[in-house]
């Protein structure tokens, strides 16, 4: 892709940034390169190769979803200042 000075000017102006003549050009440096890379990156032959998600090969450890624990919610509400109706109650706290 061919990008010109022009381009560079209409990005700024559409981003709303103020820059200078050398910005623009060190900006245009910059974009020129990004967008060669972005070619080269195009060039290459892909037909064949599966998406991955991860440059490694790895799997997650899972465990089993097993409820491990017991039920204390009675045990907590006897203990909390305010409780109604199995709710906690808090103080407001956004006018």
């Amino acid at each position: 892709m061919s990008l010109t000075t022009d381009d560079v000017k209409k990005v700024a102006s559409l981003a709303r940034l103020a820059m200078t003549d050398a910005e623009i050009q060190a900006a245009h440096a910059q974009m020129s390169s990004i967008f060669g890379l972005i070619e080269e990156m195009q060039a290459v032959n892909t037909d064949g190769i599966e998406p991955m998600a991860h440059a490694q090969d790895l799997a997650q450890r899972l465990r089993e979803d097993v409820v491990s624990e017991t039920s204390q919610r009675e045990l907590f509400q006897s203990v909390a200042p305010q409780v109604e109706r199995g709710l906690y109650l808090v103080p407001q706290v956004i006018e």
